[in-house]
């Protein structure tokens, strides 16, 4: 299975922005985990990070062109802003699952709104990086895979 793994603002900054809310695991040592993650699952992945929405829009959409299976998406701010993601996310008909490292329903008001999840399969919040992985294992489990 190909697999993409998008992330958002601000999650390159891992293990130094608000460690108490997003942990200490570095954004390296999250990609270098799935990446071999991934491998041993005999799963093909590509990890992609930006800051910027437009890029996140470009990257869902080459996804389509690339014959992508899956997409792993943690949008970070954009995940309560961005009705442009979710309407790539809806043009190129990937199945897709939604992460948030933090518990974004127990924080802001403003946090519990997600326009992804209109279209997301499914939804992993609160479990740390790790969620990634859940995340990742729910696509390869699907029956139609």
């Amino acid at each position: 299975m190909k697999i993409l793994v998008l992330n958002g603002p601000n999650i390159n900054m891992l293990g130094i922005r608000e460690p108490q809310i997003y942990g200490s695991e570095t954004y390296e040592a999250l990609i270098s985990n799935i990446e071999s993650y991934c491998s041993k699952k005999n799963a093909q992945v590509e990890c992609k990070q930006t800051n910027s929405e437009g890029e996140l829009v470009d990257f869902i959409q080459k996804a389509f062109f690339d014959s992508v299976e899956g997409i792993v998406i943690n949008p970070g701010a954009y995940t309560h802003t961005s009705i442009a993601i979710l309407d790539a996310l809806k043009a190129v008909g990937i199945p897709t699952v939604e992460v948030h490292i933090s518990k974004v329903n127990e924080r802001e008001a403003y946090r519990q709104v997600s326009y992804v999840s209109e279209y997301a399969e499914k939804q992993i919040i609160g479990r740390g990086t790790q969620g990634y992985i859940d995340a990742i294992d729910y696509l390869l489990e699907k029956p139609e895979n």
